[in-house]
């Protein structure tokens, strides 16, 4: 068996991290193994309504973004979604990488938590 965690990324274009959670036109979604990673999907969002956003992301471990609104970072969070922020732009593959890398050497413990979670 080989564990994944999925992952989604606030973004315009598909290939970039680079959007405000509430303001993002897509999520791209990941599956990241040990291994490697694969493209799930890339949900538009046509609604600005962050209930229907979330929803969207039932099933996503954790999601990148630029920023958010204190309010829907408090939603995320209650439906089990960890949210990490970013200061700048990221080209998605480059973080995939890096995500991959990580699991490989010292994962953080929500990380290790997940990966256990799956398996048992």
């Amino acid at each position: 068996m080989n564990p994944s965690i999925r992952v989604a990324f606030a973004t315009n274009n598909k290939s970039d991290l680079n959007e405000h959670f509430g303001s993002a036109k897509f999520f791209s979604i990941y599956d990241i193994s040990k291994n490697n990673f694969t493209l799930v999907d890339n949900l538009a969002i046509v609604s600005k309504d962050t209930d229907k956003t979330i929803s969207l992301l039932e099933g996503v471990h954790i999601v990148y973004f630029l920023n958010i609104g204190p309010t829907a970072a408090a939603k995320i969070i209650n439906k089990g979604i960890f949210p990490i922020k970013y200061k700048e732009d990221v080209a998605i593959k480059e973080e995939l990488e890096k995500l991959i890398k990580m699991l490989n050497t010292n994962p953080p413990p929500f990380i290790k938590k997940i990966f256990e979670d799956k398996v048992a």
